[in-house]
């Protein structure tokens, strides 16, 4: 059996390989593990629960609630939030730890939990490990008035969104913007922060039904957000995902902005007042090599990190930089949160435009995207990846290809069963060339067998 934990918490399809006896055996679980760490020492444990507006989630958050409860776990139940909202809300009441149910960007059936340590930090994998460890142990349960007590955080909302808005450069008064929510966890805060702010919004996407989180909406399906800043005129568009810890954006034309692009306006923003520790922004392997030449033209240092925001999040501590992310969007302001947010972030980029007052394809006219192409491989043992001859050969033999004009990048997913095949060239032509014939080898070699 592989490893529970995945790189970003626990996911699969709800209600059958997320259930509601694992939501309530992880809670048991961490709440032990956290309590021998110390993390409990000498006061109540308390914990801060949220979740995306997935239908499963409401089964899924109450099994959490109960394993908490049943440990002597006091639960501020948080409610619809960004997974961002509970890492701040961790922080922002003292609690304990975090758990948000949520499968992010992963369709509606998927759902997923995740664990937040005291102060809102994620779990390092150890601890993570501990808690799979101790799932199913005979325990000693308290009774009384020693089990745990669930009161409803009423303001969870405005408390994360005043605290958002605490980062702020600048107001944003008189920049349109649409904003699509994915009818997600960012359907009420999104919306409000922005205009709290001072942006003139028009929103899309924010009547969750618990059914329809990312149905061609959000992050992972542009075409509406980008008709939609096109049809009112608006100055640029910002895109969230299901849970909110992601942000990609449109210029006023409709074209869309990813992750590269904003960390690149990001940096150059917070170089100029400062902010950017030690000149360093960190990136994971699969930000485009535009990127790094456009920074390095910038007198801007880039660190590459394997994929996943928590390795993301590791180097920046480590080398104590403050920003990072990923070209998905999934963009890390460590000076304002401790994960990745993707309201923050959008603030922060409509703040570079508002103080500027340049437009949003002006500014990511930093970064020149070479031509990229991403292939999905599903069915296949990913597990496999990176031992196979045979695909270790055709690797081999695509970087010959490309020479040193473009590069290769084969992984398995950290969060779905598939692998990617990513290349970049010189051309669109070329790159589709070389991940299709590599994609056909992954295929043909890691195939499951029925």
């Amino acid at each position: 059996m592989g490893r529970l934990f995945g790189t970003d918490g626990v996911r699969g399809t709800a209600n059958r390989e997320v259930t509601a006896e694992l939501a309530l055996d992880l809670a048991v679980a961490a709440a032990h593990v956290l309590g021998e760490v110390g993390v409990f020492a000498g006061h109540r444990p308390r914990a801060v629960v949220g979740r995306d507006p997935r239908a499963s989630g409401e089964f899924l958050a109450a099994a959490v609630v109960a394993g908490l409860a049943s440990a002597g776990v006091d639960v501020h139940d948080a409610g619809v939030i960004p997974t961002p909202g509970v890492a701040t809300l961790v922080a922002d009441t003292d609690a304990d730890l975090g758990v948000v149910l949520s499968a992010s960007h992963n369709p509606m059936p998927d759902n997923g939990i995740k664990f937040f340590a005291k102060g809102g930090h994620k779990l390092p994998d150890e601890v993570e490990d501990a808690i799979e460890r101790r799932m199913g142990e005979s325990w000693l349960r308290p009774t009384g008035a020693a089990v745990g007590r669930v009161r409803p955080l009423a303001d969870a909302t405005d408390r994360y969104v005043a605290r958002l808005l605490t980062s702020l450069p600048n107001r944003l008064d008189g920049l349109k913007v649409v904003v699509d929510c994915a009818h997600g966890a960012a359907s009420v805060a999104a919306p409000q922060a922005l205009r709290e702010a001072g942006a003139d919004v028009v929103v899309i996407g924010a009547e969750p039904n618990g059914l329809n989180i990312n149905d061609g909406c959000g992050s992972t399906h542009l075409g509406p957000l980008k008709e939609a800043v096109v049809a009112h005129g608006a100055a640029v568009g910002i895109a969230h995902d299901g849970d909110a810890d992601r942000c990609l954006a449109v210029d006023a034309a409709g074209h869309d902005v990813d992750g590269d692009q904003i960390m690149g306006i990001l940096a150059l923003a917070f170089r100029e007042r400062g902010a950017l520790r030690e000149d360093t922004l960190v990136t994971t392997v699969m930000s485009n090599l535009g990127l790094r030449l456009g920074m390095q033209r910038a007198g801007i240092r880039t660190v590459q990190t394997a994929v996943g925001d928590r390795y993301v999040l590791e180097e920046m501590r480590r080398g104590g930089y403050s920003l990072g992310g990923e070209q998905s969007g999934h963009v890390v302001l460590l000076d304002h949160a401790t994960t990745g947010d993707g309201i923050l972030t959008a603030l922060q980029l409509l703040a570079r435009m508002s103080q500027t007052g340049r437009s949003l394809a002006e500014l990511a006219s930093v970064v020149e995207r070479l031509p990229q192409v991403l292939v999905n491989v599903p069915g296949v043992d990913k597990a496999r990846a990176g031992g196979d001859e045979a695909v270790i050969e055709a690797v081999a033999a695509a970087e010959a290809d490309l020479g040193g004009t473009g590069r290769v990048l084969l992984r398995p997913s950290g969060t779905e069963p598939l692998v990617r095949v990513m290349v970049e060239a010189a051309d669109t032509e070329h790159a589709r060339l070389v991940a299709d014939r590599l994609a056909g080898v992954v295929k043909e070699r890691l195939a499951l067998k029925a």
